[in-house]
């Protein structure tokens, strides 16, 4: 595997500098190089993919169905054409075992990315999450597998408790807990937990694991400002802004195909915006640790 970029590790530190500022850490996630560019160029000091959203893009369904290196290749175009640190969501980590874990991450940081997130989620309805003791062994790995390679890899670790709403309503916090206490110790960095909008909960849920935590936006949400209240560090956006501008593509398409105007056109960016937005960019090669 090719040693990183020296800039890397740079970027590692400056990625989870911005969780320990005292406003969160806003991530408008992306898809492409060309949604990339624009979140860049919004001034955002950091950018992060969405799995959904990179699968959608390629015509697969979210869930671990789309190919690790199809994700990797997109990851690696994101990275080289923004200045930003990266981020990539790579759902489970393409495996079960640490070893794919260990593997995964080392995958990321080849790809120029400096953060990761990893889910606990199994896509099996009857064992929905993962063995804590197997997960713990898996974070563990992908630290290990950073620090061989001296990229201190930012990890957003997840739990998908509430996302999957798994167990009674009235357990699903101390499960909570209990996972996303295990994930720090063992290493994580960030901990996730997707499908909490409860501000309460929120709030008490920060104090209890006394480590950053990342939350979900989503329409109808608390706003930044009442997230910052309550000790958020992290916000990110998930397949939202991605979903949202297909959204966009679908009322633009109706208005076409039944009123014969053009309307939802209104306000894109110029062609030459555009242009100059995609002048600096450039292919990455493909690397890999195969």
């Amino acid at each position: 595997m090719p040693a990183p970029d020296p800039q890397q590790k740079r970027k590692a530190e400056t990625l989870r500098s911005l969780h320990s500022s005292e406003t969160p850490l806003v991530l408008v996630n992306v898809w492409d190089v060309a949604s990339a560019r624009i979140i860049e160029h919004a001034s955002f000091p950091a950018i992060a993919t969405t799995s959904a959203g990179i699968a959608f893009a390629h015509g697969l369904p979210d869930g671990q169905k789309i190919h690790s290196e199809l994700m990797m290749s997109a990851v690696a175009e994101i990275a080289a054409a923004v200045r930003v640190p990266v981020t990539a969501d790579v759902e489970a980590g393409y495996g079960e075992t640490p070893e794919s874990a260990a593997h995964t991450a080392r995958e990321v940081i080849s790809a120029g990315a400096v953060g990761m997130n990893f889910e606990d989620a199994t896509g099996n309805s009857s064992h929905p999450l993962a063995d804590l003791s197997l997960q713990l062994e898996r974070i563990r790995a992908i630290r290990e597998a950073a620090t061989q390679l001296d990229v201190p890899l930012v990890l957003n670790a997840r739990t998908d408790v509430y996302l999957l709403q798994v167990g009674e309503p009235a357990t699903r916090y101390d499960e909570t807990v209990r996972r996303l206490s295990a994930f720090r110790d063992a290493g994580a960095d960030c901990l996730f937990v997707p499908g909490l909008r409860d501000a309460p909960a929120i709030g008490r849920l920060v104090k209890d694991l006394n480590c950053p935590v990342n939350v979900l936006a989503v329409s109808g949400a608390l706003s930044i400002s009442e997230l910052t209240a309550l000790g958020v560090k992290r916000i990110s956006l998930g397949s939202g802004p991605m979903r949202s501008s297909l959204g966009h593509l679908q009322r633009l398409a109706q208005e076409v195909k039944t009123a014969g105007t053009f309307t939802n056109m209104g306000g894109a960016p110029s062609h030459a915006e555009m242009n100059e937005l995609m002048a600096l960019n450039r292919k990455p090669e493909r690397k890999s640790n195969l």
